[in-house]
């Protein structure tokens, strides 16, 4: 089980193709397909279901991905360590889409010109998957906000997770024009919210402001992108919640309303003793940015 057969089992199960990784790799297909082969005689099950052209994760596949990206990462991190940073490295950091969008481009372009040498590998979603991402090491470190009723650093510690606030977001109701009279979260009349799915701390506040658990006139339509929530809002079709930052950045009419919907911060957090050089140049280019 050597580190080039997991990096080929890994690219094989993104593209689901041994083709498209051979090209991805620069390999021939019958080498990808021979690794494969021996990758699975070595653990003792078959990772990939060949249905004609075809490919898919088996179930065993798809527990052993999960086990291959972290031994992977595992290995960049003591590569990393021990060669003090000298080879750069990969941070792979995860965000929130509106952390992503408002906060990080700076901060990224700075990072990227101080040390071209490492690679920065950011995926988004919301946060309690990016939470358990970070716990179980497939990410290096996350922009998250935590749940009211999470446990703040406390609940984090418990996850055996280190945590420091960065910034602090003012968030706000996005109403239609056709709201323009409403002054209160109780004064809403529309009844469909626009919102990420489960595991969004955003959502849970909106829901939570709007008395949406419980309701049966409620619908929640989730949605990837706040601009599309955005124009549904516009077509009067719902109302969403996202922070004051991310509606600046938008092109949204001046003819919408906005509600006040409270303050929570945006927090970095990482695995505790996670200590590899790039992570801390992360942490030094934060700098004095927590609220």
């Amino acid at each position: 089980m050597d580190p080039e057969s997991l990096r080929i089992f890994c690219s094989v199960a993104s593209e689901l193709s041994v083709t498209q990784a051979a090209a991805r790799l620069g390999r021939a297909p019958s080498s990808v397909t021979t690794r494969i082969q021996q990758l699975e005689a070595d653990i003792g099950a078959e990772l990939f279901v060949r249905t004609n052209k075809r490919m898919a994760l088996t179930a065993a596949g798809e527990r052993f991905l999960e086990y291959a990206q972290r031994l992977l990462a595992l290995a960049d991190e003591a590569r990393h360590v021990v060669t003090g940073g000298r080879e750069g490295g990969t941070l792979r950091v995860g965000s929130m889409e509106s952390t992503a969008a408002s906060r990080l481009p700076a901060l990224l372009a700075a990072y990227h010109a101080r040390y071209p040498a490492t690679r920065l590998a950011l995926s988004t979603g919301p946060s309690r998957p990016l939470i358990e991402q970070v716990r179980t090491g497939l990410l290096d470190c996350a922009f998250v906000a935590l749940p009211p009723a999470f446990g703040g650093a406390a609940a984090l510690d418990e996850l055996g997770l280190a945590s420091r606030a960065v910034w602090r977001e003012e968030l706000c109701l996005l109403l239609p024009a056709s709201e323009a009279q409403a002054r209160r979260a109780a004064d809403v009349a529309a009844r469909s919210l626009a919102a990420f799915p489960q595991g969004c701390t955003y959502r849970g506040i909106a829901e939570d402001l709007l008395g949406v658990a419980g309701s049966t006139q409620w619908r929640v339509q989730e949605m990837s992108s706040y601009h599309t929530m955005i124009a549904c809002v516009a077509a009067g079709a719902c109302v969403t919640l996202l922070p004051a930052s991310v509606l600046a950045l938008s092109d949204a009419p001046a003819s919408l309303k906005t509600l006040p919907a409270g303050q929570i911060d945006t927090v970095l957090v990482w695995r505790a003793g996670f200590d590899v050089p790039a992570f801390q140049h992360l942490l030094a280019q934060l700098g004095a940015a927590a609220p």
